[in-house]
């Protein structure tokens, strides 16, 4: 054992390891809830700034795009800059950034401001893991996760909650004002209780590999403009989406050669020799593709189809994020006597059971029913998140978890934006198959038509409507009535194949370690 090797074996923080990991989990809350919390205020953005909601839209995708790319490399620029140093400055930049982006004038100075936010963001979630990495002994891990676990889980699902609340009573501009103060706060405590044990202050830089950046730069961020635009675009019947598609599938593709091949490369691929690392970036991907997914058109179907305002829509989902915090110290417990791969497989049949439930969908569905599907479903994600955090860390090589905590947030991040333009898309394709499939009995040859025309005819009448026009009236709320079952149709449709990736995901969990996390640590490296 070398010298660096036994000075770093004893290591502590001279904090308390709970105060650094609440610390951490600020920065990461912030940024997080950034990513949904925009999403209802942009047609006040685009209103402020006399632009189309289309114009608008670029807000969301400059953000994803930048934040992408350095979720990706901030293991690299860790090493380059030092990881306190970086993670400080990312806090920092991110809080600057969020106050630019309130006082913006122009929807050209937000879109710039966003797309900086998004490049100092993207560096805080890789860190906050590795910090509380290296913070906990591997026992204790998994309670660890639990607090990181109120970041990536619950502030996706207050975002659309509390924007709505401040755009609906105040301005969209305090959307990123809030995020002064709390940021302030975040960077005054990190940077008394954060501190870099000796193998990061050791750590050699890898010099910067420009054909690794440049590519992964290009591939992801491609990526990234395809699914946030895909929709709007047409998908690929827009010659934009067809060319961004094949560039980002290019550059992915010519990234992962060259990161095979190269000497010093910006991101070590090396983590996926790793079998518990490379599940759980699988695990964590399609719980990120499903909670995002769902995270979105949940509200989309209540402001759509229900009538609801966005604060409104944004409160079905807010009491999910207490059944989270509720369950996580009890998946804590189960984790020190259950295999972690049980654990998983069982939050993903609960997730697809919360799925089925919610493809029960109908057009008069009340609120108190709405909240109850997406409670259920967020129960399902307590079991998901703080047991693929451990498992994916179980086996990983100390050297190699600055890369591993940038891919496995990246995968997340990634994924999620896939699941939320796959829904999207699947909403509108549904609708169209529903659509179809309906009209044949949109028809005066189908006896239930008839009679329900006839029933509009007669309330229209009574109303006092001419007597001449009370037919076409009729056949026109029909019609509406017609379009809000297709819709209804589709997004049960969604929810259903949501659950079959859910129950498909289930067999796979079983290919993880069989050890318990506590039974898991003394073989952590």
């Amino acid at each position: 054992m070398s010298d660096a090797h036994a000075a770093g074996a004893g290591w502590k923080p001279r904090f308390n390891p709970w105060l650094i990991a609440v610390s951490v989990t600020l920065a990461a809350f912030m940024e997080i809830l950034d990513t949904t919390i925009v999403n209802v205020a942009l047609p006040h953005i685009a209103g402020t700034m006399s632009a189309s909601s289309d114009e608008a839209t670029w807000t969301l995708t400059s953000y994803l795009v930048a934040n992408g790319i350095v979720l990706t490399i901030s293991g690299w620029l860790g090493d380059l800059l030092g990881r306190k140093r970086y993670f400080l400055i990312c806090l920092t930049m991110f809080t600057v950034c969020s106050f630019l982006c309130g006082i913006s004038t122009s929807l050209g100075q937000l879109i710039v401001f966003r797309l900086m936010q998004g490049f100092f963001g993207g560096g805080l979630q890789p860190n906050q893991q590795s910090i509380i990495l290296d913070s906990f002994p591997p026992a204790k891990r998994g309670a660890a996760f639990g607090v990181a676990a109120i970041a990536t889980v619950v502030a996706p699902i207050l975002g659309p909650t509390l924007g709505g609340i401040i755009t609906d009573n105040a301005t969209w501009r305090w959307v990123f004002f809030i995020n002064v103060p709390v940021g302030i706060i975040a960077v005054f405590l990190n940077s008394i209780l954060v501190e870099d044990p000796p193998w990061e202050k050791n750590k050699k830089s890898r010099g910067i590999d420009y054909v690794g950046l440049s590519l992964i730069t290009i591939g992801l961020g491609c990526l990234q403009i395809v699914m946030d635009r895909g929709e709007d675009e047409d998908w690929f019947g827009s010659s934009f989406i067809v060319t961004m598609s094949v560039i980002a599938f290019v550059g992915i593709v010519a990234a992962v050669l060259w990161l095979l091949v190269a000497k010093d490369p910006i991101v070590n691929l090396d983590v996926f020799k790793d079998k518990n690392f490379t599940g759980g970036c699988l695990m964590i991907a399609a719980m990120g593709a499903i909670l995002y997914a769902s995270a979105v058109i949940i509200p989309v179907f209540a402001q759509q189809i229900l009538g609801y305002t966005a604060t409104w829509s944004g409160l079905i989902l807010s009491p999910g994020g207490i059944v989270v915090i509720l369950l996580i110290p009890v998946v804590g417990r189960l984790m020190t006597f259950m295999q972690t791969r049980v654990v998983i497989a069982i939050g993903f049949f609960i997730m697809g059971c919360a799925m089925v439930y919610s493809s029960d969908l109908v057009p008069d569905i009340d609120f108190t029913t709405l909240v109850l599907m997406r409670s259920f479903l967020t129960a399902g994600l307590a079991f998901l998140f703080v047991p693929i955090s451990t498992v994916v860390y179980l086996t990983l090589p100390r050297n190699l978890r600055g890369d591993g905590a940038a891919l496995y947030s990246m995968f997340r991040n990634v994924f999620g934006s896939i699941g939320i333009s796959a829904s999207t898309a699947l909403v509108v394709q549904r609708s169209q198959i529903e659509q179809s499939y309906l009209s044949q009995w949109l028809s005066p040859f189908h006896q239930p038509y008839n009679v329900l025309v006839a029933k509009y005819e007669q309330a229209l009448a009574a109303l006092g409507h001419n007597a001449g026009s009370v037919h076409a009236i009729a056949v026109g709320r029909v019609y509406r009535d017609f379009m809000t079952q297709v819709a209804v149709l589709a997004y049960s449709d969604v929810f259903f194949l949501l659950a079959m990736v859910s129950f498909a995901v289930v067999p796979f969990c079983f290919l993880l370690s069989g050890k318990t996390a506590s039974a898991g640590a003394a073989g952590a490296h």
